[in-house]
């Protein structure tokens, strides 16, 4: 099965629902009122209590209780609100795929997204894009394994897992393709912005883009820490599997955190997931 092939199988694209729909239109409207969005998300009473729980959590510090739709629109602003709708609904969509953990995989995102908009806020980079494209970055193993049939796949998984660093090497070798490639080409279908199509793409190999791309380089090194987490590495394993060469290009020195400089000061390390998370794992539910 090629690419093509793997994406224009309209019976088994995910569905999305009608609000992320219109908050994908959002990327490429000059404008498009809130009141409208904050209408549409309110007449979904599962999304909406899910976004003010969210809204509500320690991981935005707000300073006071966010009540309604409107509310989280003001205090967090549209931009973090459609990245909170819009991860939710990718979740919801991918709800059914075989031959994933896809509590792991999840909370693999998480981590990734949350690493990568830290860091993206210390190197000036548009955090709030950064953590779209790290939420969206690995729906193209969901998408595979969806499609692709399992006597394909089976033997691949069993050599490397959706979450092995070796995965995309792998996959382009034995399918022609990667997972990186998928997830542009589902991007492409909904209509999102070229740059996050773009990225998408670049985020398992950004050193191969022919343009340097920051946002899917952070989201790379982001995968590298989520990883480590998600699959309990030991920190040798960790410093053998980090991407050098990705993070000399952001000019990232290690001591950002515990895993490279465990002597370091603790000031300038990422905190912990239990922190940096803190309220988000709604998202995954």
């Amino acid at each position: 099965m090629d690419l093509k092939t793997l994406v224009d199988q309209p019976g088994k694209l995910p569905t999305v629902p009608k609000i992320v729909q219109k908050l994908i239109e959002s990327f490429n409207a000059d404008n498009i009122p809130s009141t409208e969005i904050a209408q549409q998300i309110a007449s979904d009473p599962a999304l909406s209590a899910k976004l003010l729980r969210l809204a509500n959590s320690a991981y935005f510090h707000v300073s006071r209780t966010v009540g309604t739709v409107d509310d989280a629109l003001r205090m967090l602003g549209f931009v973090m609100v459609r990245n909170l709708v819009l991860s939710s609904g990718m979740v919801a969509a991918f709800r059914n795929t075989p031959g994933i953990n896809l509590p792991r995989f999840w909370r693999y995102t998480l981590y990734t997204a949350c690493t990568a908009r830290w860091l993206a806020e210390r190197a000036e980079v548009n955090g709030d894009m950064v953590f779209t494209l790290s939420m969206m970055h690995g729906i193209g193993q969901l998408q595979m394994h969806l499609c692709i049939p399992p006597d394909v796949l089976k033997p691949l998984d069993a050599q490397a897992g959706v979450l092995d660093p070796r995965r995309a090497d792998l996959e382009r070798a034995q399918l022609g393709f990667h997972y990186g490639q998928v997830s542009s080409e589902l991007a492409r279908i909904w209509h999102f912005p070229e740059a996050l199509i773009t990225a998408l793409a670049h985020v398992p190999e950004p050193l191969a883009a022919t343009k340097f791309d920051a946002p899917a380089a952070l989201v790379h090194i982001g995968c590298w820490r989520a990883r480590a987490a998600v699959l309990d590495w030991s920190a040798d394993e960790a410093r053998e599997a980090y991407p050098a060469a990705v993070a000399d290009r952001l000019a990232l020195a290690p001591d950002w955190t515990d895993l490279l400089a465990p002597d370091g000061d603790p000031k300038r390390w990422m905190p912990s997931f239990e922190t940096l998370t803190l309220g988000l794992d709604s998202l995954l539910d």
